[in-house]
């Protein structure tokens, strides 16, 4: 595919900031004006960084090589052509001014300073950022450039990247589906009006006849609530359907699991993995809105197209051949057709003592057929070393990756920027890592950024971290994790995900307070956020974390102003294309939250202090024992 325009290309890559120069083609075939001039390719493998092609494009600057990921769709593309002299059209012209406006940044928090970091990385010519494509990878190289550029050391002796090795599965829905055959006869479901699934079977045709059905409550196998979905019935081979949430957000009961609050066995992860331990063929869950806290669309955006999963290697757990979700409308119907109520299933399900029941009459059969590659993101991190005690971490994280481009060319708009998410977040770890690394004194211990890929694949590049620590767990004090700052103004509180677990809410408090600000628990616990963010693969392996966030108390306009805000934004934009960076935004709020991060982490670092979980939490057993060296 080649082009008169990319003729005699030289190809630099930049690792790092560096950039070594090669004139010879890639020998593994790569045709770089096809993964980097087309909108929403993919590479046809995993590339360690992003190229910049010069060919009409004069190099004008060597400070182009801080910038080599950026402008390599807009230096050349149809968006951004380079006159014969070299000037940029106004299509170009946005994120080179950008750039410039970063370049400028102070070591101060500041509105001014988080505006530009944030549209850069929620700009349509970072796709989406999503892992493994050219707009992920422009997106982590610009990220490496920048915590090099404000005084960051590498993470590892290798760079500021850590490797994630990833499955990338693609679906094909025309020649996949899921059909239900019952009493009215068979039911073919509409890909992805009723149903979306995926496998993460590493196999590329995959079918199943004759699945028995089987409805299975909330799909929960939980001893220490006294309680199993999955009782008395051999799921071998046979198709589960299961409710979103738990058990404790069906009855509002406080004594029963969490109550309102999302327990684990209320993640849809958790769900599908316990089904595949059960042996199951399929696994479904209902989707409903209130108790998923998202709508059909979000599950639509985030589970059809390409989805991502570790490369586990040979072995791991077990995994049902199909999973995915379906519509209540189709689940209502399905019951009916099998003589039961759903609504009357659903209120048995929540109550001690639920068994498994079978949709008399009524078989599942499906087939998937699925493109299979093996790619590769990266973890991107940086350190302020430590001036006493430089084996010791504190930690902050934020995922820089989002949801990448819808894959029908004929949309309106493609790009889901991510500018909330997480842009904002991604943005607040570079502002805190650039004022602590312009302190005179170094914090007496380490601090570690870390900005990790995959969290939409379902907490990826976290996971990857957590088990490939490039610092032993048992050496990080404390994380702090930043996950989607709503534009919405200054507040007079701050919400806690997951309130009431660990020490360091006490030491948030110490910050906050003197600031005016109150400490709010989470206002959604059904939701579950504290499953669904990076911190959780640190946590369940002990380390303590911190999730905290704007309020919803609004310095103008109050709670009512705030939830409006709040509930607009996951209506309308969040994991839709509508997540875009608005000039309009107040930042205020934004600036105030990261200016008591930073001040809590230089806390924990100039201390000598080991914050831990509360007692009674179910990660303090393991933190214990990791201090005690076992």
């Amino acid at each position: 595919m080649g082009s008169p325009a990319l003729a005699g290309a030289t190809l630099i890559y930049a690792r790092n900031g560096a950039g070594d120069s090669i004139d010879t083609p890639d020998p593994r075939g790569f045709e770089p004006e096809r993964h980097l001039l087309a909108r929403g390719a993919r590479p046809p493998y995993p590339f360690p960084t992003v190229a910049l092609l010069l060919s009409r494009c004069p190099v004008r600057s060597q400070s182009i090589l801080a910038v080599v990921g950026l402008f390599a769709l807009t230096a050349c593309g149809p968006d951004g052509d380079m006159s014969d002299d070299g000037s940029r059209d106004e299509g170009a012209g946005t994120l080179a001014s950008l750039q410039t406006a970063v370049e400028a940044s102070s070591p101060a928090i500041r509105a001014e300073d988080l505006a530009p970091r944030i549209e850069l990385l929620a700009h349509d010519d970072m796709e989406g950022r999503a892992p493994s494509t050219p707009g992920g990878q422009r997106a982590s190289q610009w990220l490496a450039d920048e915590m090099a550029r404000i005084g960051l050391e590498p993470m590892t002796s290798d760079g500021y990247f850590q490797p994630v090795p990833l499955i990338e599965a693609t679906l094909d829905p025309a020649a996949s589906g899921l059909a239900f055959t019952g009493p009215n006869g068979e039911a073919a479901l509409s890909y992805p009006d009723q149903t979306v699934f995926w496998t993460k079977q590493l196999e590329p045709e995959l079918s199943f006849e004759a699945s028995e059905v089987v409805f299975v409550g909330y799909g929960a196998v939980a001893p220490e609530y006294g309680w199993d979905d999955y009782a008395g019935i051999d799921m071998t081979g046979k198709t589960v359907v299961m409710l979103v949430n738990d058990p404790g957000y069906a009855t509002q009961d406080p004594e029963l699991f969490n109550g309102r609050a999302m327990t684990y066995y209320g993640r849809w992860t958790y769900n599908f993995e316990e089904a595949g331990r059960q042996g199951a063929a399929a696994a479904l869950v209902v989707h409903e809105t209130e108790p998923a806290s998202y709508g059909w669309g979000t599950v639509e955006s985030s589970w059809s197209g390409p989805q991502y999963d570790l490369d586990r290697g040979e072995g791991g757990d077990p995994r049902a051949m199909l999973e995915g979700w379906i519509t209540r409308e189709m689940a209502a119907a399905l019951f009916e057709a099998a003589g039961l109520d759903f609504e009357a299933m659903k209120t048995a399900a929540a109550t001690a003592g639920f068994t498994p029941v079978p949709l008399e009459g009524t078989i599942a059969t499906g087939s998937l057929a699925t493109s299979i590659d093996r790619r590769e993101s990266r973890n991107v991190g940086g350190v302020v070393r430590g001036s006493e005690r430089p084996d010791e971490y504190l930690l902050y994280t934020a995922h820089w990756d989002h949801l990448g481009m819808d894959p029908d060319p004929s949309a309106e708009d493609r790009v889901f920027n991510g500018a909330v998410d997480n842009a904002t977040g991604t943005a607040g770890i570079l502002e805190i890592a650039e004022a602590m690394a312009a302190r005179e004194v170094a914090p007496a211990r380490s601090v570690l950024f870390l900005a990790v890929t995959a969290e939409e694949s379902g907490l990826l590049g976290s996971e990857y971290f957590a088990v490939n620590p490039t610092v032993p767990l048992a050496d990080i004090v404390a994380g702090l994790n930043i996950d989607a700052i709503l534009p919405s103004g200054p507040t007079r509180d701050l919400v806690v995900v997951g309130y009431g677990a660990s020490e360091l809410e006490d030491a948030l408090a110490a910050v906050a307070e003197p600031r005016g600000k109150r400490l709010t628990p989470d206002p959604s616990p059904e939701a579950g956020y504290f499953y669904r963010s990076d911190h959780i693969s640190l946590a369940k392996r002990g380390v303590p974390m911190l999730y905290a966030d704007a309020g919803a108390d609004l310095v103008e306009g109050g709670v009512e102003a705030g939830a409006a805000f709040e509930d607009d934004y996951r209506a309308t934009r969040y994991h839709a294309v509508g997540d875009e960076y608005d000039p309009s935004w107040n930042l205020e709020g934004m600036v105030e939250v990261l200016d008591i991060l930073l001040e809590l982490g230089e806390g924990i670092a100039d201390s000598n202090s080991w914050p831990n979980w509360y007692e009674g939490n179910e990660f303090r057993a393991l933190r214990d024992a990791m201090r005690a060296g076992g």
